[in-house]
């Protein structure tokens, strides 16, 4: 009853003008269950929604899902097993197991707070933090915080917690299939830009950005032959060690915008399909 309760207040909402002026956000964040049949993310990843996303379990073979109140475990079933994927190749260096950040929501979207991105079913935030040898608690999963790894007030990493073990987890998660980004802070760039590997060839796909200083996010390119998932385009070609990290340590980035804030994306902002999304079973 409360199910059919819940459909008959989004059908109202999609049936009046209302839809088209209350944020996306808002429609998106009321559901919590799924669409059935096949998967399918729609749009771009930072303007779509997911038909027949999965959730992630909360605990796996190495790995530990946080924050599970905000109910930001679904994603497509590549991306879910891109995670257990990752665990597996990272145990291979002695990597305890990842922690898992937020994935999207039961049919993506917008969500109230934290990304503009996740959308799609096709991101994922890693922690830097090993994984405890003991289940943690539900109580531990909310309050435990990830740490950042640079250097207090700078755009440095701090050697004492991003080392070695940081620098091989970054090159497990790039080297598996379907990645399309990883975005981390400028100074762990860096880092690795500074390391003598064998093959630089994964560096062109980790990418510096604002925050995730305290963890990185993965972005997987759209599962083949869904026309309706829209790619990022291709980073520039090289590995991304020169004048544009060189930017990011300048001032320039980080000034204010003068700009006023977008305005909340709307249904109407979105492809037309996530409103079927939106209303379905």
């Amino acid at each position: 009853m409360l199910r059919i309760l819940g459909f008959a207040v989004i059908a109202f909402l999609l049936s009046a003008s209302v839809a088209s002026a209350q944020p996306a956000r808002e429609l998106f964040g009321a559901m919590h269950q799924p669409t059935t049949g096949p998967e399918v993310p729609v749009g771009s990843y930072a303007k779509g929604c997911i038909a027949g996303a999965v959730q992630l379990p909360s605990d796996g073979p190495g790995w530990q899902a946080m924050r599970l109140s905000r109910d930001r475990r679904w994603g497509s079933a590549e991306l879910v097993s891109y995670i257990g994927a990752l665990a597996q190749s990272a145990a291979q260096d002695g990597w305890p197991g990842i922690l898992v950040g937020d994935m999207g929501q039961a049919r993506g979207g917008p969500m109230a707070s934290g990304h503009a991105s996740h959308q799609i079913g096709l991101d994922v935030d890693i922690w830097f933090e090993r994984m405890p040898d003991y289940k943690l608690s539900a109580d531990e999963r909310e309050s435990l915080s990830a740490r950042s790894m640079l250097k207090k007030g700078t755009r440095d990493i701090d050697p004492k917690r991003f080392g070695e073990a940081q620098r091989l987890l970054l090159y497990r998660a790039a080297q598996l299939p379907g990645v399309a980004r990883i975005f981390v802070a400028p100074g762990i760039k860096r880092s690795l830009c500074s390391t003598t590997w064998r093959d630089r060839s994964f560096l062109n796909k980790i990418r510096p950005w604002y925050g995730h200083d305290d963890h990185f996010h993965v972005r997987l390119d759209c599962p083949a032959g869904v026309e309706l998932c829209v790619n990022q385009a291709p980073a520039p070609a090289g590995d991304g060690c020169g004048a544009e990290l060189d930017y990011w340590f300048t001032d320039e980035p980080y000034k204010p915008s003068t700009s006023p804030p977008a305005p909340p994306l709307t249904l109407a902002d979105l492809p037309k399909a996530c409103t079927a999304v939106l209303k379905a079973d």
